[in-house]
């Protein structure tokens, strides 16, 4: 589901979350994209029955280098890549620094009919919607600008998306551009070239999570992990009605680069059907567990998966548990299941009323007669709660099934959060039989002096059999 809402509502009032609780009663697992808001924080939907996807960027680029006249390249991006504009250096201006207006800014309204920008390379402030940066560089094509540099805003850190522009065109990062900038109000006469490079592999660090991405925590669920995993949705091909570039036409064989949690999502929905075809019998949980448990928190040079917008490492609220990892996922060792009959726990224990869990259930529900339980007792395949003054320490219940070798036998590893201990009983799971089910605990205490309330402490759960890894992220908020 390529489809969301502009911010988290509850879960009774949220229509994807109540038309998805039908679909897993069905068994079909609800795949959606968690949206492109970020890097602001909770803007994520969180049912915990839905798969939430959250974007990544591999380390493909269609580039387009920026050559200033003093020497210097910073690699861009553009779909449209001619073969006969000439890499030469032309004058550079950039119309705010001219007209100090807001539509001069990102090159739109009437700004580029005020200034000359005949025979110039012209700046322009990216919109957060693709559209409009494809629209700035027909617009600077209209004024009679040769280019355009589109300058990724200080939101959007270091992304620097292939779009179809309609005009010779390079789409720099944040950083990148404060440095065009500064040397177009040092230089006297400032100039600049752009040249095509086309589609390169190898970019580093890959992956890395996509600053637009959207992060919880969800205000609404009880502070469940989500989104749940990440998966490729930055610089996607897709196929597309029209030709990339100034004069488009209709061919049977056209392709455009989309970047967006909705190009991430089918990536999962594909290694969903996929498990859904090797493991029939597996409930919607249990493939959401096997995807979640065999993700990857380290890049292609094994250290930590970095976040777009600030290059920092990426925590669980902002990439879940880790990038999809389709073969580990069709073999995973264990699962963390549930039935929908659980999540009807989940939601009384997160204090919904009566009628608003009838909404979501398609049926009465009298929480009274419910055996509730706090959000952190789902049996998820990630650990979230809260701790503070007035609870310093807090057990959660899991319960895993092998599905992986009859005989074998797993050893819990644990990284604490900082500033928390956590002790897992028992510390060895044995199994003997494929489908024999385990459960055990996980009691997270404070230790030494509360850190400050707000502040998030991340750590990990990792049952271990030497051939099998299955890792759970634990995030502690200090209340």
């Amino acid at each position: 589901m390529s489809i969301g809402f502009d911010k988290p509502y509850k879960l009774d009032e949220d229509k994807i979350a109540v038309g998805s609780f039908a679909a897993i009663t069905k068994g079909i697992v609800p795949v959606q994209a968690g949206g492109n808001a970020g890097p602001l924080a909770s803007q994520v939907d969180g049912a915990p029955w839905i798969l939430m996807v959250g974007s990544s960027v591999m380390d493909r680029r269609v580039r387009s280098i920026v050559e200033l006249g003093d020497g210097r390249e910073f690699y861009g991006e553009s779909a449209y890549q001619p073969d006969n504009f000439p890499p030469t250096q032309f004058p550079l201006i950039y119309p705010y620094g001219v007209l100090k207006s807001e539509d001069s800014k990102k090159c739109q309204g009437n700004s580029l009919k005020l200034i000359n920008v005949k025979g110039k390379i012209v700046m322009c402030g990216a919109s957060g919607d693709y559209k409009e940066n494809v629209e700035a560089s027909d617009l600077v094509k209209k004024a009679g600008g040769v280019a355009v540099i589109v300058m990724s805003q200080p939101w959007m850190g270091n992304r620097t998306d292939a779009d179809a522009f309609l005009h010779p065109a390079s789409r720099v990062t944040f950083n990148d551009a404060m440095e065009i900038i500064n040397y177009l109000n040092q230089a006297s006469n400032p100039t600049a070239a752009i040249k095509f490079d086309g589609t390169q592999f190898g970019h580093r660090p890959a992956p890395v999570v996509s600053s637009f991405s959207n992060r919880g925590p969800n205000p609404f669920n009880g502070n469940i992990i989500k989104p749940d995993v990440i998966a490729p949705g930055s610089n996607i091909l897709a196929a597309w009605p029209t030709e990339v570039g100034p004069d488009p036409k209709g061919t049977d064989k056209t392709f455009i680069m989309v970047s967006g949690t909705s190009m991430a999502a089918p990536h999962v929905s594909g290694i969903v059907a996929l498990l859904k075809h090797n493991h029939r019998h597996w409930s919607p949980a249990a493939i959401k567990s096997a995807i979640m448990t065999t993700a990857y928190t380290k890049d292609r040079d094994g250290n930590p998966i970095k976040d777009e917008y600030d290059g920092k490492d990426a925590g669980a609220f902002t990439m879940g548990s880790g990038h999809v990892d389709p073969m580990a996922a069709n073999d995973p060792g264990l699962i963390y299941d549930n039935d929908p009959h659980d999540y009807i726990r989940y939601l009384c224990g997160i204090k919904l009323t009566d009628s608003e869990v009838s909404t979501i259930a398609g049926g009465p529900i009298v929480c009274s007669q419910v055996q509730a339980i706090e959000p952190e007792q789902l049996n998820y395949p990630s650990i979230s709660l809260s701790l503070g003054a007035k609870s310093v320490t807090k057990t959660v219940n899991r319960m895993v099934t092998n599905v992986g070798d009859a005989n074998s036998v797993y050893t819990v590893k644990v990284d604490n959060p900082e500033g928390v201990d956590v002790d897992v009983s028992p510390i060895i799971l044995t199994f003997t039989n494929e489908g024999e089910k385990q459960d055990f605990t996980v009691t997270l205490s404070i230790q030494g002096v509360p850190p400050k309330a707000g502040k998030v402490s991340e750590g990990q759960l990792v049952w271990d059999s030497g051939k099998y890894f299955v890792r759970s992220p634990i995030a502690v908020t200090f209340t």
